[in-house]
């Protein structure tokens, strides 16, 4: 076996080389620790994080802190006073600077009843309260929610005890009756408050990753390893598929891990408070797994070419922290404007697969042709960037530095 100039190699099965670099690419990545730290801290983040919020927030819906709210004018309404500490409302003495208290935050809610207030109810006109908040802030929602319900059911209340002294039927003055359907399913609920696991998903497979083709291609080039590297009888195309494996595996094995710390995590926050479920189906799971690989395979290769390309290994982190935005533009661009998905959009990398995950996360089934379009346009990417990354280890200047 010899070695030709550059680096091109014969002798050796093309599959065995390839074999060989990423055997050895795995070797130095998992005795550094930053790449395992990297691999199994970030799937362990986002989902426990989003969960953490989750319990907090059921917690607080399901608690049973009673509702304070300040009261402005309380002899003005002795009826509705009594009705709302009926209804499990503590009301307490209003604050000097009313909406002083409410931007501080020492009220989330303030009531003002208006002078006139039982002269109007008397005449059967419209009696008028004022509800002072901060829609800004969310630690009032609950109060200001509880609140409003109250006083609808109040007026709804005196509105029909009015028809009926004056002998009309109450169902008279409801000319229109709304029946809402929701045809949302718990589970479908719970996926579209958890928008943000698939964006997890898919930054795993560039965090994963990332780490590993920043070292092999401009962490060897400064480390001087990269010539003698390349002096070896591999071809170029068998060398950078050998380092794009090592890439692969932390890449999907930080995906995978992240979606599997998701179904784990997110199945015990107490959603039942919600109105919500949260559950996965082993269907559902593989069809999970299927929606991310094209992307596990895409995102290294992608990183590879832009870690060759760049001068140093200080340059290359840069590069690729900017290409972090990727994954999440689909995810953020679905929730400010969310479209109903078709089939094209799987052939798009890193849309598809958040619209995928999306669907799949719904309870909706993905068509064979979603997963079969997404398959075949990472796949041609894949090899283009590969070939491309093979180029650049040809060109002297990259090899050598700029």
């Amino acid at each position: 076996m010899s070695a030709a100039p550059g680096g091109e190699g014969k002798g050796r099965p093309w599959a065995r080389l390839v074999g060989v670099v990423c055997r050895k690419e795995l070797k130095d990545s998992l005795r550094d620790r930053r790449s395992l730290l990297s691999a199994l801290l970030f799937p362990l983040v986002g989902p426990v994080l989003v969960a953490g919020v989750l319990t907090f927030v059921a917690r607080r819906e399901t608690s049973e802190r009673p509702v304070l709210v300040p009261v402005v004018g309380r002899s003005e309404a002795p009826e509705l006073v009594r009705y709302l500490e009926q209804n499990g409302v503590v009301l307490r003495d209003p604050p000097d600077d009313v909406e002083r208290a409410v931007r501080d935050g020492e009220a989330d809610v303030v009531l003002v009843i208006p002078e006139g207030h039982g002269a109007a109810l008397r005449a059967a006109t419209p009696a008028k309260v004022e509800l002072v908040s901060d829609s800004s802030r969310s630690t009032g929602s609950r109060a200001e929610r509880k609140l409003r319900e109250l006083l609808q059911t109040y007026g709804g209340t005196i509105g029909a005890l009015r028809l009926v002294a004056r002998g009309v039927h109450p169902e008279l003055a409801q000319a229109v009756e709304v029946v809402e359907v929701d045809l949302a399913t718990p589970q479908q609920l719970g996926a579209r408050l958890f928008g943000m696991i698939p964006m997890f998903v898919l930054l795993g497979a560039f965090v994963g990753g990332m780490y590993v083709a920043t070292d092999s291609t401009a962490g060897e080039r400064e480390r001087g390893s990269l010539e003698p590297l390349l002096c070896n009888p591999v071809s170029r195309g068998a060398l950078v598929v050998g380092k794009w494996l090592a890439t692969v595996v932390f890449a999907a094995a930080t995906a995978l891990l992240t979606l599997a710390i998701s179904a784990f995590v997110l199945g015990r926050v107490p959603l039942d408070a919600l109105g919500m479920s949260f559950g996965l189906t082993p269907s559902q799971i593989l069809g999970l797994c299927a929606a991310v690989l094209p992307l596990v395979l895409f995102a290294p290769a992608l990183q590879l070419c832009v870690a060759t390309f760049a001068r140093t290994f200080k340059e290359a982190q840069t590069y690729l922290s900017f290409a972090m935005f990727l994954p999440m533009l689909p995810g953020i661009f679905l929730g400010l404007a969310p479209f109903k998905s078709a089939p094209w959009m799987s052939a798009v990398p890193i849309l598809g697969q958040q619209v995928m995950l999306t669907d799949l996360m719904n309870g909706r089934p993905v068509p064979a042709l979603s997963h079969v379009l997404s398959a075949a346009s990472a796949l041609l990417l894949t090899g283009l960037c590969l070939r491309f990354a093979a180029s650049l280890l040809r060109r002297e200047r990259i090899v050598f530095g700029r």
